[in-house]
């Protein structure tokens, strides 16, 4: 019998969307300053980690699949970490689109006592626009054979233009190979014919004109998404709730959180996305992906900092819940 494992390894997942270096400061805060009333964070140590679209690919490096990554980067220092970043988990940089009009998307986030202080943007503000389209859908030809399903990390930075969503959802559709969507933004027409999108409850809200208080919320929107937009099936995470799939067939499915220390949702999203993408390229149903994403999605909160999910942590955790559910 072949194990999940096993499967994982045999799995090419193809990650495009908005590449970003999230950087971490860290350090104490013991005085307010006489300058103004806020805190000196006197530091200790700083780190780094792929963010956006690249976090999703280390996710899925993590859990034992192979990934490929298309995505802008400044020629910048950030970008050179970036790509250091990549190559030590084996992620190739030569699909990544560089140039010098943008700089590397950058967050970086003031860290003192395991709580966040501030967070501090670097970003392309008037987006990409489309001008690195044509050099895409090159690259894009070439690696879509070659891979068992495909991740659009919009992060609304740019990269993505509505001609590459669409390039992708269609190409995808044509071939029958799954292609999952992190969205943002209100419009989700543009993802539509999308296999599977995984919004938040604040993101579900927006994009269905709901109060994220309203206690239909979740249903309402799964539907709506799923029905009236067009997206075959739909995610909704909802942090210590668990999260909701709405499959095509008008099955919905439940899956309860479990009970853990929360620490920081940085990158939680990214993890969900990448191990349903894995999951769902090793041949997983959509009810099984969700479930081990739910699981990764509890394990990477309850460290500080973005962190990516590996497969024997995921395992080691999905063993101790089936144990206690039997």
């Amino acid at each position: 019998m072949t194990t999940i494992s096993q499967k994982f390894a045999d799995t090419s997942v193809l990650v495009v969307g908005d590449l970003m270096l999230d950087r971490f400061w860290w350090g104490d805060v013991t005085r307010i300053s006489p300058e103004a009333p806020v805190p000196v964070v006197r530091l200790r140590r700083d780190t780094y980690a792929p963010g956006g679209a690249a976090n999703v690919a280390t996710n899925v490096v993590g859990l034992g699949a192979r990934a490929a990554v298309v995505g802008y980067v400044g020629n910048d220092p950030e970008s050179e970490l970036l790509k250091e970043a990549f190559e030590l988990s084996n992620i190739p940089v030569a699909n990544l689109i560089s140039g010098s009009s943008f700089p590397t998307a950058v967050k970086t986030r003031i860290i003192a006592h395991s709580q966040q202080v501030v967070r501090v943007d670097k970003e392309p503000f008037e987006g990409l626009g489309s001008g690195h389209e044509t050099e895409s859908f090159t690259i894009l030809e070439k690696l879509l054979p070659t891979v068992g399903a495909v991740v659009i990390s919009d992060y609304g930075k740019g990269f993505l233009t509505d001609k590459i969503i669409r390039f992708l959802i269609e190409s995808c559709s044509e071939t029958g190979t799954p292609v999952l969507v992190d969205p943002k933004g209100k419009d989700y027409t543009k993802y539509a014919g999308a296999t599977l999108i995984t919004p938040n409850r604040k993101e579900a809200a927006e994009a269905t004109s709901m109060s994220e208080e309203d206690p239909e919320l979740i249903d309402g929107a799964g539907t709506r998404l799923r029905d009236e937009v067009g997206i075959h099936n739909v995610l909704i995470t909802q942090g210590d709730k668990g999260m909701t799939l709405f499959i095509e067939d008008g099955t919905r499915v439940h899956i309860e959180a479990e009970p853990v220390q929360t620490y920081d949702v940085t990158g939680a999203g990214d993890t969900v996305v990448a191990t349903v993408a894995v999951a769902v390229g090793a041949g997983l149903s959509l009810t099984e992906a969700a479930r081990l994403a739910n699981t990764a999605g509890g394990i990477v909160v309850q460290q500080v900092g973005t962190s990516a999910i590996t497969i024997e942590r995921l395992l080691a955790a999905a063993n101790a819940r089936s144990s206690r559910d039997s």
